[in-house]
């Protein structure tokens, strides 16, 4: 069994993450009231939906750092 270390992006990728499905249960959270025939959630329900995007930008940055980092370090062979 081996370890591997911790890539340099792989916290970003992390909190990204968590940050998308916080933005995905608030969106489905916020369109439910259109299905079920109640009222609208306030303004602030929907500008939490944009985590969602904010999420998948962090990822993002985390995938493209490790890349990054990775391309920049000698090769041991």
């Amino acid at each position: 069994m081996s370890t591997t270390p911790s890539g340099a992006g792989d916290r970003l990728v992390q909190v990204g993450a968590i940050v998308f499905f916080v933005g995905a249960v608030a969106t489905l959270v916020t369109v439910a009231p259109l299905f079920l025939g109640t009222d609208p959630f306030p303004t602030i329900a929907y500008a939490v939906s944009m985590l969602m995007g904010v999420g998948f930008l962090i990822a993002g940055a985390g995938v493209v750092r490790s890349v990054w980092l990775s391309r920049s370090e000698p090769s041991g062979t």
